[in-house]
């Protein structure tokens, strides 16, 4: 939002610099995200200055061109070599000393001492184009004959500058979307230091209705859109450009001026934060306005030219057979001011936020009304705004005020009834703060206080602030214009000490997160929204299942995430993009769904592509392949004291090897490779491989494992390996089930060591060797008690999988 010093200071009288009020406004929640000079004229005029041509000779070497002398207010007169044909001795000037930048839009170019044909030209005498005063001619500007020589062009001409703040408005901050508004805010702040600054409002003491030959009756269907309807008839005006002043203000803040009617209601809406719209009174047929819903698909021609297609939720100000504008958002096409316009209707009304919101996203339309209706206007405002509208069209277009005041108001909305504490206040601020600057703090924002006790305050807080509806919200004002920085800093610093023995969600992520990055991850922190074309391309996730966004900010984000996986390979997409190729990344996110009722689900899940380690002399170009993301699903599960779980091959459409760990039938981790058909559509030609581990699930059962200290076994370990011939179908993953099967305890651990599967081994077979260590804590193991229980897994190798022993 902009917003004009020059501009601010018709209502506050305050001598500031731009950084004092810059500091101000950021100070008070205001934040100035930029400040900017506005000229009139672009360049102001610098280096311009009045001067009068004492001679005019013919240039020696060019038939067009002549040699004058001018007299610039300088000690001596000034050569300079002009072409119009125009010039002539005694003439007053505008003259571009050296120096000078001319600007032709966005181009500009400096005045040099400059050669023409041998001849030295120490400046430019200025056509009106050339300084930015006119049309394009062929001649110089001819000024009268009392114009003061040496004078500057910029005073002159009564060139004005302006400093225009940009502020970055938060959405709560409806009251300040105004000049009048920020006003507010500077005077709360400027007296709560020690000023008696008093607001200057715009009187509309001279409004007067003329006559009643103009009648509109206005007639709400919707009361619950539409809480208040105001509106006045003018009618003889005259339609036409706007004056320079006017102009310039709107200019000023980005506002392109169209006619002087549509800019005054341009102006009132940035002065006062209400939005109003002028209506031809030609067009509203039947001389009635009806403020209601329409037909869903009812096409409605707007302003912008755009037919478009109005929702069933839309409301609508029709005249008594046509639509003439969406409420609140945007103008009709055939019901608008022309310069044919002779009467109008002014409209200035206040309508409900939540359904402007509805309406301004459904059609894709931002415009200045709608931004202020939907975070909620003045509802107590409408006819002051009207009056100060239809006095200033009658100061710029003529008129006549031709009918009462039309206010439409059945259910007022009072104001909101607060108890203020003192000592909640100085509980939740940390401090003692006076009680008189509180209340006066209080009154400077235009909250009411109605009873004044020892300890408390009874306030009526207007309906303009959609933000104050609690007692925390006003001890937030008060401290917001007291200042956050004027709170003293405590040289103690209390801390808290956790007590509770338990794990929880907190600390079991910070030990995985710490174990992560100490293994080369980064976390990632992807948006829980995203877009439902992602879950509707197959059938494993059912579109009834979706939780849908109500009232999207896009296509693109109209769902929860159902699963990890899109968002984290829209990262990968992302990055490698930008030539970042290796990447291990883990992010702890939730997922959503709707079975029979919400569901949310917490989820650590892992990333990983690319080289297994940097690119350097003196390693390996080896790629991550399955058994480096299994290798950190199984680091992840010892961490957390998990080394039993059951394992099993899945079927998923998003992968092409997938594997569930399941433990007291519950899934804790899903891993694996993503299918070349998804990593395709994400333009991602390397291989990617996931793993996602259920945390909701993993917590339970942590909290259910007891890690306890066991001394290091001073008796020594045995190892045994075996080499199997089996069917290639069979997986290590069995081999493994079947060792345990035997329940021996003196088992400690089974590993693959090499896999073979050469041309000298019949077809569809393959050998697998396999280590067994063997260690008993209580004694020496020996080779009888080793045999025997090798014995029993051949045996047990044969019968379960048809194993030979090589």
């Amino acid at each position: 939002m902009k917003i004009s010093l020059s501009w601010l200071q018709q209502y506050l009288k305050v001598d500031l610099s731009t950084d004092e009020i810059s500091e101000l406004l950021t100070d008070i929640g205001l934040e100035v995200e930029g400040v900017h000079k506005y000229e009139t004229i672009k360049g102001g005029l610098k280096g311009i200055v009045i001067g009068k041509i004492l001679t005019v000779d013919k240039h020696p070497d060019a038939d067009r061109l002549n040699l004058t002398s001018v007299d610039i207010g300088a000690e001596d007169p000034i050569q300079i070599v002009c072409g119009a044909p125009n010039v002539a001795v005694g003439l007053n000037v505008p003259v571009a000393t050296v120096g000078t930048r001319l600007y032709d839009g966005d181009e500009s170019f400096k005045i040099k001492r400059s050669k023409i044909r041998g001849q030295i030209s120490n400046g430019m005498i200025c056509g009106p184009d050339e300084i930015g005063l006119g049309a394009k001619t062929d001649g110089i500007m001819e000024l009268p004959d009392d114009a003061e020589v040496g004078m500057a062009g910029a005073d002159y001409f009564e060139i004005n500058e302006d400093t225009v703040f940009e502020i970055g408005l938060t959405p709560n901050r409806s009251d300040a979307m105004s000049h009048i508004g920020v006003a507010r805010d500077l005077k709360a702040v400027l007296n709560s230091r020690g000023d008696d600054l008093k607001m200057c409002m715009p009187s509309i003491k001279d409004f007067k209705i003329d006559n009643n030959d103009l009648s509109i009756d206005v007639k709400i269907e919707s009361e619950s859109l539409c809480p208040r309807y105001s509106g006045v008839s003018i009618s003889n005006v005259i339609v036409n450009e706007s004056p320079d002043w006017l102009r310039h203000k709107l200019l000023s803040i980005g506002i392109n001026p169209i006619n002087n009617i549509v800019d005054v209601t341009n102006y009132v809406l940035h002065e006062t934060g209400q939005p109003l719209h002028a209506f031809d009174t030609e067009k509203i047929l039947g001389k009635e306005i009806i403020v209601k819903k329409l037909n869903k698909d009812t096409n409605f021609i707007t302003l912008d030219e755009n037919k478009r297609k109005l929702s069933d939720n839309d409301l609508m100000i029709c005249n008594a057979k046509e639509p003439m504008c969406i409420a609140g958002v945007f103008g009709g096409l055939d019901s608008g001011v022309t310069n044919n316009t002779k009467s109008i209707f002014i409209e200035s009304a206040y309508f409900d936020p939540i359904s402007i919101r509805k309406t301004a996203k459904y059609h894709k339309l931002n415009t200045d009304a709608s931004f202020r209706y939907e975070r909620g206007c003045d509802p107590n405002i409408t006819v002051y705004a009207l009056k100060r509208a239809a006095l200033l069209i009658q100061e710029l277009c003529g008129g006549v005020i031709s009918s009462d005041v039309v206010d439409v108001y059945p259910n007022p909305i009072k104001d909101f009834s607060i108890s203020f504490s003192y000592n909640n206040l100085n509980k939740l601020i940390g401090e003692e703060l006076d009680r008189n600057l509180v209340k006066s703090i209080i009154k400077n924002l235009e909250i009411k206080i109605t009873d004044d006790k020892d300890d408390s305050l009874s306030l009526l807080v207007p309906p303009y602030r959609t933000d104050v509806r609690r007692e925390v919200d006003v001890i937030e004002e008060v401290l917001r214009i007291y200042g956050f920085n004027s709170i003293k800093i405590k040289n103690k610093l209390n801390a808290s000490i956790d007590s509770s023995n338990g794990i929880t969600s907190f600390k079991l992520k910070n030990i995985i997160s710490n174990l992560l990055v100490f293994n080369g991850f980064n976390e990632i922190m992807n948006n829980s929204l995203t877009k439902s074309e992602l879950y509707n391309v197959n059938t494993f996730y059912k579109a009834e299942n979706n939780v849908n966004i109500l009232n999207p900010l896009s296509s693109d984000l109209n769902i929860l995430r159902r699963t990890m996986l899109f968002s984290s390979l829209e990262t990968i997409e992302y990055n490698s993009n930008r030539k970042n190729n290796n990447l291990k990344m883990f992010e702890f996110g939730k997922t959503y769904s709707l079975v029979d009722e919400y569901v949310e689900n917490q989820h650590l899940f892992l990333s990983l592509t690319g080289r297994r380690s940097k690119e350097n002399w003196n390693s390996s170009n080896e790629k991550i392949d399955f058994f480096d993301i299994k290798e950190y699903v199984h680091t992840i599960l010892n961490k957390l004291g998990i080394f039993k779980f059951d394992s099993k091959s899945k079927d998923n459409p998003f992968y092409d090897d997938y594997i569930q760990y399941k433990l007291n039938n519950n899934i804790i981790v899903s891993f694996g490779s993503v299918s070349d058909k998804i990593l395709k559509k994400y333009k991602i030609n390397k291989a990617v491989y996931v793993a996602d581990f259920n945390w909701d699930v993993l917590l339970k059962i942590v909290k259910g494992v007891n890690i306890v200290y066991t001394p290091v076994n001073k008796f020594p370990s045995v190892r045994r390996d075996l080499s199997l011939l089996i069917d290639k179908n069979i997986s290590f993953s069995e081999l493994e089930s079947i060792a345990k099967s035997i329940k021996c305890n003196i088992l400690k651990d089974i590993n693959l060591f090499d896999v073979y599967t050469g041309n000298k081994l019949p077809e569809n077979k393959k050998s697998y060797s396999l280590s067994f260590i063997f260690e008993d804590n209580s004694k020496t193991l020996t080779d009888i008690q080793i045999d025997k229980i090798m014995d029993k897994l051949i045996k047990e190798y044969k019968k379960g999988v048809s194993a030979e022993i090589r």
